[in-house]
């Protein structure tokens, strides 16, 4: 594995006290102080699509609805068909706001800075988590506002030029929108308001999950290079995906950050493995993790994750108060707190996907830039951290995570089709060394 140059340290004292500077506890978005009118075209807003898969089509979807004068002017991915996948699928939705042009649909590892140089105002970065921190960095310098997909990064370094990133953001009131969605579901946001507000006193323990099934591949081509194979299959390499504690079961982790205030914990242990999914289709990821967060008040976050066919699902937070219980069930779509306070979520719910959206477009014609930087840094660095963790078998202190130097993949320069990266071997707790 590679080692970057040391970088300036984060302690979790000097993180807590970054964060606390952020009304993030609630989950509602941090405004700027200095509220202005959005200048660059103020009339139609521009938006620039980077990484062209599911999830990013998905949100370019939601961005043209979001506004009604708005409209997606550049597209940029590493392979054509998933460009044209895409581009046909966002035109049929979007006849009269899809706007790319083919010299504005931009190939290739480089492509994603021909986007903020084709007259974007809007980025939607919805690439494989490596190489996020980079594309974030690139789109903070260019003045350009954000929708960040979740994770935010795959090891340390990443999550400190993230943090970095944001607060530049902040410097040049650049609006930073996150994509850990149950931030914005009205069932969650009042459940949560609740726990934070005392209704079931202090909160002591939080337990959450991600059990959830397998998920896809796509078989190995015949034209494909090894870099290729892997990019296409990115969820099964740790220096591409973060695992899928970061990758997928990271929205468990960021509901149990958002229950406890959003403070760092001081320590955890865990372990993981992998199972059921051994074959080499499976790159070098776990199929489960098992986690336990301390926090220097006492409280403990206990995480469960893993992706193993025919095995029973669970997606919760459950808190645990000195008064009372609260559960916020992703699968049963159950919202409740036990106690004194007793309260059940009766109202309607939303598409949350889309109300990250709104409400990015929103702050942004109002001039109120939301910037959740901090909050989103910290849940991916839980995530990073418990697998670290679950690797090696250690138990990790949040100082020791966040000022590790070892990184899992190539520096953003050093992508090209000839690059061959020597993926690690699957971690194995008490031999595999922490950096």
């Amino acid at each position: 594995m590679n080692k970057e140059q040391s970088t300036p340290t984060t302690s979790r004292r000097q993180f807590v006290k970054t964060a606390g500077a952020a009304v993030i506890g609630s989950g509602l978005a941090f405004h700027s102080s200095r509220a202005k009118a959005f200048s660059p075209n103020s009339d139609t807003l521009k938006v620039g699509l980077i990484g062209c898969g599911g999830r990013g089509t998905g949100a370019a979807n939601q961005a043209l609805n979001a506004d009604e004068n708005v409209v997606l002017h550049a597209m940029a991915d590493i392979f054509p068909d998933r460009m044209e996948k895409s581009y046909t699928n966002l035109l049929k939705l979007h006849p009269d706001k899809v706007k790319v042009d083919k010299e504005r649909q931009f190939l290739g590892f480089d492509a994603y800075k021909e986007v903020l140089k084709s007259g974007v105002d809007v980025v939607i970065l919805a690439t494989p988590p490596a190489f996020r921190p980079d594309h974030l960095m690139a789109c903070v310098k260019a003045g350009k506002h954000i929708f960040c997909e979740k994770p935010m990064a795959v090891d340390a370094p990443g999550v400190r030029k993230v943090l970095e990133a944001a607060k530049i953001a902040k410097k040049k009131d650049i609006s930073l929108m996150s994509g850990f969605c149950w931030r914005f579901h009205t069932p969650k946001r009042e459940t949560f308001s609740r726990v934070l507000n005392g209704d079931i006193g202090q909160v002591t323990a939080v337990y959450n999950t991600y059990n959830t099934g397998e998920l896809w591949s796509r078989p190995r081509q015949p034209e494909w290079s090894e870099l290729e194979y892997q990019l296409r299959n990115w969820l099964y390499y740790n220096w591409l995906s973060g695992d899928h504690i970061a990758e997928q079961a990271v929205h468990s982790l960021d509901m149990m950050s958002w229950a406890l205030g959003d403070i760092p914990p001081v320590k955890a242990t865990g372990t993981g493995g992998r199972q059921r999914r051994t074959d080499p289709i499976y790159g070098n990821v776990f199929d489960h993790f098992a986690v336990v967060y301390e926090y220097e008040n006492g409280a403990k976050g206990f995480h469960f994750s893993r992706q193993q066919k025919d095995c029973s699902r669970s997606y919760l937070a459950e808190m645990i108060g000195t008064n009372g219980r609260a559960v916020a069930d992703c699968i049963r779509r159950k919202h409740y707190l036990e106690g004194a306070k007793a309260w059940k979520f009766r109202g309607e719910s939303n598409d949350m996907y889309q109300t990250e959206h709104d409400e990015l477009f929103a702050g942004i014609r109002a001039g109120e830039h939301i910037n959740q930087g901090e909050f989103m840094a910290q849940s991916t660095m839980l995530a990073i951290m418990g697998r670290m963790v679950a690797y090696t078998g250690q138990t990790i202190t949040w100082e020791e995570a966040m000022n590790s130097e070892e990184t899992l993949g190539p520096k953003i320069d050093e992508y090209n089709w000839d690059l061959h990266w020597a993926t690690a071997e699957v971690a194995k707790p008490g031999i595999t060394k922490f950096f």
